[in-house]
């Protein structure tokens, strides 16, 4: 029988409505990302990494990472450092900003992550990475999460000795993705290895990595005794890739859907990050949006060279009029409130 994508699951008290998790992605997974998830079916959202540094010193970009609006729901918030007193802190503070889940990160490959003992580097640390675990478990009251690969070099299996000591140490779930911090994303991602820590472990598993299709889902959960899945790249411009998933709608979006989705998730970010940012970080969703033969490439390349995300807006109306429609009904369904942690600058949320 297929395992049902549609039917919850719990990560200790917090209950998980579909098991598809839309993955932490550095430079992507901003407020606007997550709600679309979560509209689009995705069971459980996360934030991207956010520095356990950048919170102790109150970094006022950092702290921005820690807007909750109050339809995002359950939300993770990802955290990365390398020692535990700084982790333990900076929890404290997720769960004050009303995250449902702190998620740990022990994956990330990248250098600037690694060199400083964090990420992937713990997966070959198991003590410090044991001892961050608990700090950060026994700081907080909402569960704790790890988000982990498989090894640092090619045939690691260091993910099958460290998940059972993080659930130990007080982690209520594991991801793994079963790529080594080497292969970064090339290669397969080897489920195998998933399957093997979900008999070690008596906490829920996500299984991430290579997760494209409904097929392949219900296939990774049945194949590994997985709770969830994590989609990634898959989702970037792309939600129809979530909806597929959960609900097995593989009908294309017509032109005035992906006009009016994309014209909402500028809105938002625009208010989050406010222009000058925004601008600069949406240039590479128009690619991912209007791609997949749904507008020409050389409108994308249009749309890359204007000034302002105002003059985009402008120009996707005109190629798509039938999207005003649709996007009235998108914004007429905004959060009620946002969570916002006192003492915070507010020029965070208010564009500045």
């Amino acid at each position: 029988m297929p395992v049902n994508l549609k039917e919850s699951w719990w990560i200790r008290d917090v209950e998980i409505p579909t098991r598809v998790v839309l993955a932490p992605m550095a430079g992507v997974s901003v407020q606007a990302f997550r709600r679309q998830g979560r509209r689009y079916g995705a069971g459980l959202v996360s934030s991207e990494m956010v520095s356990c540094a950048g919170i102790e010193h109150r970094n006022e970009r950092t702290l921005g990472y820690l807007r909750v609006a109050s339809d995002e729901h359950p939300l993770a918030i990802q955290i990365f450092g390398s020692e535990p007193r700084a982790m333990a802190e900076a929890a404290r503070m997720v769960e004050a900003a009303g995250a449902d889940l702190v998620d740990m990160n022990f994956g990330c490959p990248v250098r600037k992550v690694t060199k400083t003992g964090a990420g992937a580097n713990l997966l070959e640390d198991a003590e410090l990475a044991y001892r961050i675990t608990a700090a950060v478990a026994n700081a907080v009251s909402v569960p704790v999460s790890v988000k982990m690969r498989r090894g640092i070099e090619d045939g690691s299996r260091a993910c099958l000795t460290l998940g059972p000591r993080l659930v130990e140490a007080g982690a209520a779930t594991l991801t793994l993705h079963p790529r080594s911090a080497k292969q970064m994303y090339t290669g397969y991602a080897d489920h195998t290895l998933t399957a093997e820590l979900v008999s070690l472990v008596d906490v829920p598993v996500i299984a991430s990595g290579d997760i494209t299709s409904r097929a392949k889902a219900e296939a990774v959960l049945a194949a590994t005794g997985a709770s969830a899945v994590m989609v990634g790249r898959g989702a970037q411009g792309n939600p129809w890739a979530i909806q597929e998933i959960v609900d097995g709608d593989a009908a294309q979006p017509a032109r005035e859907e992906v006009a009016a989705e994309l014209i909402h998730f500028i809105r938002e970010t625009v208010r989050e990050l406010g222009e000058r940012r925004a601008s600069g970080f949406l240039k590479k969703f128009y690619a991912w949006y209007l791609g997949h033969g749904r507008f020409p490439k050389p409108f994308k390349n249009e749309l890359v060279q204007l000034s302002s995300t105002d003059d985009v807006v402008t120009r996707l109306l005109a190629a798509a009029p039938g999207a005003a429609d649709l996007l009235a009904e998108l914004e007429a369904d905004a959060p009620d409130e946002e969570y916002l942690l006192e003492g915070m600058p507010i020029s965070i949320y208010g564009g500045g």
